[in-house]
């Protein structure tokens, strides 16, 4: 069989083993990716919620904008402070049990939202507060474990290309959901949204609990397959528990996780990007319908079309970085080129304070957010560095701070629009972190490679 320079069937030195040649392989992976897919365009669909209702919300709650965004800001708190404690739990008892408990708590909890139009207006903020918070709670295993199940599944010359689609389900979330939650808004009410999503998880969730298994007990797995990934640099048997080995972290070792120069660089980078996220999260559609008159339904198929670049950005990205890397770039120069290429095209978003043509400010937002989802290789990054034995913890810390943003975004965007009256401020505040997160990935992310715990 003549294997081409640069395709996905080109093993690394010494690869594949005779078990591999002698069997055919399957690409149970590949489908195992489109489940996560699945449920992270779900996760953000859920996310995308109470932005695109937001005004419908205020009018019927009588919520003001510096609520709102205190509101916006429950799910980043909760998000965050559950980082770390949800990437314990995926390494303590494997991302299928947790993955799939956390998608029908969030579901369930979607789904009471939907009650909250029945509370009288003075129990709004407090009772909305705290759902939208307990929704962050129980979302935070969702991305670590999206991490940890790419690394058992996916050798390290596919990863690049893996983490961006499963990360790329968040343009897909907007640029499905966002048309259709506006138009139901609008025609049904704002409260159907919530059901809606609510419905969907809880299916999804069942589905995940019934028919998922780790690479190494998964039936439909061959044994070509599982030597394919495993030689490749999956780690696959992270997620099965009669191979996983119990180890408790020293203060050194805890301490090495939040000191090191390579990861807190890592981790600087998911924040600034993550600002651009819970910027087109949560005020984006005000953006487009309070500053430039769209109305709500135009308002979510304006959202889209960023959201759709975004995916076809992510989609690039992570191909361009697997090739770089298969190509013998090193992986440092294969992991950085895209994100730097990437917040550079983000950072035009702040053009839109220069033009008024709705028509032309949704063609920069969606350079921008094109230049978003190239730069979205950070969970392929954190999959390649994180010490083998904590990929669980490595992830949640990484997601926990990278969602600072979620908390720090909507208040701050919040205070700009009340104070100046205007959104000029609040794009600048996104360019700006586009800026910095370059200079991060430049000049504090060191080399790109597994690190070792300290003894």
């Amino acid at each position: 069989m003549n294997i081409t320079k640069g395709s996905l069937e080109t093993p690394p030195a010494g690869f594949p083993s005779d078990i591999a040649r002698s069997e055919r392989r399957t690409v149970v992976r590949y489908f195992v990716l489109a489940f996560l897919f699945t449920i992270t365009a779900i996760n953000y669909g859920d996310r995308a919620t109470l932005g695109i209702a937001r005004s419908s919300i205020s009018a019927d709650l009588g919520l003001s904008p510096v609520s709102m965004g205190y509101i916006f800001s429950a799910f980043g708190w909760a998000y965050v402070l559950n980082q770390v404690p949800g990437g314990w739990l995926l390494d303590r008892y494997g991302s299928i049990r947790v993955y799939g408990g956390s998608l029908l708590a969030w579901s369930l909890c979607t789904l009471a939202i939907a009650g909250t139009g029945h509370v009288p207006n003075s129990w709004a903020f407090p009772v909305l507060f705290l759902l939208w918070a307990g929704l962050g709670l129980v979302e935070a295993p969702a991305f670590p474990a999206n991490s940890r199940i790419t690394s058992s599944w996916f050798p390290t010359a596919e990863r690049g290309l893996a983490t961006s689609i499963f990360n790329s389900a968040q343009y897909v979330a907007v640029a499905f959901f966002a048309p259709l939650m506006g138009w139901v808004t609008q025609r049904l009410g704002w409260e159907y949204i919530f059901a809606m999503m609510g419905l969907l998880g809880v299916l999804l969730a069942i589905l995940w609990l019934v028919t998922m298994r780790p690479p190494a007990k998964h039936p439909s797995v061959s044994n070509a397959e599982l030597t394919y990934i495993r030689e490749g640099g999956a780690l696959v048997d992270i997620d099965d528990r009669t191979k996983q080995t119990k180890q408790k972290l020293t203060g050194k070792q805890i301490q090495f996780m939040l000191t090191d120069r390579t990861l807190l660089g890592v981790y600087g980078g998911q924040y600034c990007i993550n600002v651009i996220l819970y910027f087109f999260l949560t005020w984006f559609p005000s953006y487009l319908h309070q500053a430039r008159g769209l109305s709500l339904t135009q308002t979510g198929f304006a959202a889209s079309v960023p959201a759709l670049c975004g995916l076809l950005g992510a989609i690039i990205g992570g191909a361009m970085s697997d090739r770089l890397l298969r190509s013998g770039r090193s992986a440092s120069f294969a992991r950085k080129a895209p994100f730097v290429i990437g917040m550079g095209l983000a950072s035009t978003l702040c053009f839109c304070n220069f033009v008024q043509s709705p028509l032309v400010i949704v063609a920069i937002m969606s350079l921008a957010f094109f230049g978003k989802g190239v730069a979205a290789i950070g969970w392929a990054v954190i999959s390649d560095i994180a010490p083998k034995e904590v990929p669980g913890l490595a992830a949640g810390i990484f997601n926990g701070i990278g969602n600072v943003a979620g908390i720090v975004t909507p208040i701050a965007i919040g205070y700009i629009v009340a104070l100046t009256a205007s959104y000029n401020g609040a794009l600048l505040f996104v360019a700006v972190h586009c800026l910095i997160a370059i200079l991060l990935y430049l000049f504090v992310v060191g080399k790109i490679r597994r690190l070792i715990l300290p003894a």
